[in-house]
């Protein structure tokens, strides 16, 4: 079975291209959903409130994930101390998801930071999804309501995507000129044919 990363930046549809996968009857690991569930336990939160201050944490000591951002998005330092605190638990998850006993020949793992931790090495292939700034912006401005200047701050924390393709082993273009499916049930079979 193959272990295959997936990923892209924001309003890139690397979502959308991985429900696509998931409706061909591949199974995808949503790395930054599955982070969260880290946040609950006692050892992340005192690692993270002596990073980032107990003003993360609600009155109930749940994490604030707006305010988490809001802190790690604008600082590389800090971005980096919160990928050291999180990344290795989710690989370690991602690693138990991925023995679960089924009979599948690859599956998925969708990370936004794929690239800038590093994670793509563990990975026997990776997809990278692109998509031109002014659709990206439009998708994530119409999704979430997000200014300009927020998706312009995000999109300056994640690595561009012309030092990404190099780096990865397919590309997917979703710049809305093609229609997207045909591009990943493509992408599908080419993976199945190495397989079999």
């Amino acid at each position: 079975m193959l272990k295959i990363a997936i990923t892209g930046n924001i309003g890139s549809g690397k979502s959308t291209v991985c429900r696509i996968f998931e409706s061909l009857g591949t199974r995808v690991y949503y790395a930054d959903p599955e982070a969260r569930k880290f946040y609950q336990r006692d050892t992340v939160k005192e690692a993270v409130k002596n990073r980032f201050g107990d003003n993360v944490f609600d009155q109930d000591n749940l994490l604030i994930p707006s305010k988490l951002a809001e802190l790690a998005f604008n600082d590389d330092k800090k971005l980096k101390q919160l990928n050291a605190i999180i990344h290795p638990l989710v690989l370690d998850d991602f690693l138990a998801w991925a023995d679960e006993p089924k009979n599948e020949s690859y599956i998925l793992y969708e990370s936004a930071l794929l690239f800038e931790s590093g994670f793509y090495r563990h990975f026997d292939h990776s997809i990278l999804v692109t998509a031109p700034v002014k659709i990206a912006m439009k998708r994530v401005m119409n999704r979430d309501g997000m200014l300009k200047e927020e998706f312009m701050k995000r999109l300056e924390r994640q690595m561009p995507d012309e030092e990404k393709i190099p780096l990865a082993d397919h590309v997917i273009h979703n710049d809305e000129s093609l229609p997207l499916i045909p591009k990943v049930i493509a992408l599908h079979d080419q993976i199945m044919s190495t397989i079999s």
